[in-house]
């Protein structure tokens, strides 16, 4: 039997095979530590992070992380990203991160 992890690290790899981020529509990558949640926006062509937020691990600071990468990414003028969870499911503080990026004005 797989640990959550292992899915978690397979889910991922499946999907980073169908997605990539340039620099005029960036991947918007999302990682959960123990304590905080990352969200990145990322040109996969130059291998290089355009901008990156970090917050504590609940529901009201996804929601604030989704809209101030969102509000950073309006200032590099970056309307369009393709989202990667990360291999986590489309549920909770990821959905809740993706819907505060889409109120802060990113569209994917």
């Amino acid at each position: 039997m797989l640990k959550k992890q292992e899915k978690r690290y397979r889910r991922h790899k499946r999907i980073r095979s169908k997605i990539f981020g340039t620099a005029e529509v960036p991947r918007l990558f999302v990682f959960k530590s123990n304590q905080y949640m990352y969200a990145q926006l990322i040109d996969d062509d130059k291998g290089k992070t355009i901008a990156s937020v970090k917050g504590n691990l609940n529901l009201k600071e996804a929601k604030k992380i989704g809209e101030l990468i969102a509000k950073k990414a309006k200032e590099k003028k970056i309307e369009k990203v393709v989202f990667d969870r990360g291999g986590y499911k489309y549920h909770g503080r990821i959905k809740t991160l993706a819907e505060g990026a889409r109120e802060g004005g990113l569209k994917f």
